[in-house]
Formats: structure tokens, C-alpha cells, sequence
């Protein structure tokens, strides 16, 4: 078990005093067999009454609704968890899954169509021509090998760029100019694997790493896949890496753009800037 404490916070400065309409916040973590959430602290300025409730996912969402304007928005989160899942790569595949290419069993596909239909808009020519080149359709190939490939081959062909602007590039975009953020490259993960059929869906969470890393003081993201057997698998383009202690998953969504930290929307002048700072740290 390790223990990991998780600092996030994000700051808001306005033009003039603003009316906050109801924001959405997603910073507690999912909890599960693999993460336990041991002492969690949420505070905001100005002040606010939460609501909390589990959406179609499964996230923890906490709505904070406002009544007094201010000129500020606050957020800080403070959580303590135990990671388990300290052995990433002990699991099983379903016999009928081992081997790639294979089929979701029927009772299966009706809760993952919404993680097989691809996404991102454009034709996808570039990625139809991609994915053909790290599989020909004729090679046998184990499953879980296979996700590997992808994701070690974005790791190694795409740069990692930190982005600041909202939304997220299109498969082909990020293929074209060979850069993109970890939500970038999660998506392109997502594509390519959806591609060959399989269900993908997207994370948003945090990542702890020993050394300063580009990721260092934001959020980070990465990818899922259902294998049959294990379940949903992570897997970390942005390192080539499949996903372990180190990762913390806050919250899942079949596209990147419904899971934001934070949203919300205020009556005002126009004009706000943001500041987050993100620290993981291990505890013993």
C-alpha cells in the first residue's frame, strides 16, 4: 500500500464583482478496491453550500452554489488516499480475449457501445492510415500486447507540449503536427483503440512522480480499455507506461470534455484569469 496526499487548488480573479452561478467540481478521487480515501478537506472563498451525488459514471461531484458576488473564486482541495494496485500487470484475459482480434461477448456490448463508437470530429484519414501500420489485420498478435504497441508508439512518435487552451485536438491533429498534451494523447490512444474495436474511455486525475516532471503542478489524463477478465485497464500514453500506484483517477467519461475539474459560469463583466497549481506528494 502506498499513501499519497494531493494538493489541488485553483484560483479565479474577475474584472468587477460577478454573481458565481452553481459550479461542478471533480477532485475527490473514485474510490475503490484499489484507493481508499483515508481524510479529504474542501475548502472555498467565497463561501458556498455543496451538494454532493455520483453521475452516470460513477464520479463523485460535488455542486457548490453561491449567493454572495465577489471579485474571487477559491478552490482548494486537500485529500489523503491508500493506493493498492501496486502490481499493475497481475491480472488475467478471458480465454476468448487473450488473442486479438476478438469479440465483446453480446451481453456485454450494450453497457460499451458508448466506448466503441470513435470519437474526435474530421474524416480520420490519418488515423485509419496510422492505425493500419501498427496492425496489418493479418498478424496474431495477444491482446493486451497489442495496447501496448499503441501506447508505447505514441509515446515514442509524439512529443508531449503542455497546452493551456481548453478542448482537445482531434486524433489527426495531433498526429499531424506530432505534439499534444496528456488529454491529447489519451484521445489518441482512445481513437486508435476504438478503431480496432475496442472499448475505450477517457481519466482525469493526478500522477506522483519522485522527480519533477512537465506534468508537474496540473492535472493529468490517460485511457482505459475493457479487457475481458481484467476489466478496465489503464494505459498512459503521455509515458508509455501502464497505469499503476502512481496514477490517481478522479473521474471517467467516453469523451475528455465531460470530465473538467472544475465548470462553471458567472453573471459579470467579461474578463477572469485562472491560476491551478497541482502538488502529489507521498506520505508515510
Amino acid at each position: 500500500m502506498k499513501r499519497f496526499k494531493i494538493i489541488h487548488t485553483t484560483s479565479y480573479d474577475f474584472s468587477d464583482l460577478v454573481q458565481l452561478l452553481p459550479h461542478t467540481l471533480r477532485l475527490r478521487p473514485r474510490e475503490g478496491h484499489e484507493l481508499r480515501i483515508e481524510s479529504s478537506r474542501l475548502d472555498i472563498t467565497p463561501a458556498a453550500s455543496l451538494r454532493w451525488h455520483r453521475d452516470i459514471e460513477g464520479n463523485s461531484v460535488a455542486t457548490a452554489t453561491f449567493t454572495k458576488a465577489s471579485r474571487n473564486l477559491n478552490v482548494e482541495s486537500e485529500i489523503i488516499i491508500q493506493k493498492y494496485d501496486i502490481a499493475p500487470h497481475d491480472f488475467l484475459v478471458a480465454d476468448y480475449a487473450v488473442d486479438y482480434p476478438f469479440k465483446y461477448q453480446d451481453e456485454d456490448n450494450i453497457s460499451l457501445s458508448p466506448y466503441i463508437n470513435c470519437l474526435n470530429g474530421g474524416t480520420n484519414q490519418r488515423l485509419n492510415l496510422w492505425v493500419n501500420g501498427l496492425w496489418n489485420g493479418e498478424e496474431k498478435i495477444q491482446t493486451f500486447a497489442l495496447l501496448l504497441r499503441i501506447n508505447q508508439h505514441i509515446f515514442r512518435s509524439i512529443s508531449y507540449a503542455r497546452r493551456e487552451e481548453e478542448g482537445v485536438q482531434s486524433a489527426d491533429h495531433t498526429l499531424e503536427c506530432g505534439t499534444g498534451s496528456c488529454r491529447d494523447l489519451a484521445s489518441l490512444f482512445m481513437a486508435a483503440a476504438q478503431r480496432l474495436g475496442f472499448a475505450a474511455r477517457f481519466v482525469s486525475g493526478y500522477i506522483y512522480a519522485e522527480t519533477e516532471i512537465p506534468q508537474s503542478g496540473a492535472t493529468h489524463a490517460w485511457a482505459e480499455v475493457l479487457i475481458p477478465g481484467a476489466g478496465w485497464k489503464g494505459f498512459d500514453p503521455t509515458f508509455g507506461t501502464i497505469v499503476g500506484a502512481e496514477h490517481i483517477a478522479v473521474a471517467v467519461a467516453r469523451r475528455p470534455e465531460l470530465v473538467p475539474p472544475i465548470a462553471g459560469n458567472f453573471y459579470g463583466n467579461p474578463g477572469s484569469s485562472m491560476k491551478v497549481n497541482v502538488w502529489v506528494t507521498a506520505v508515510s
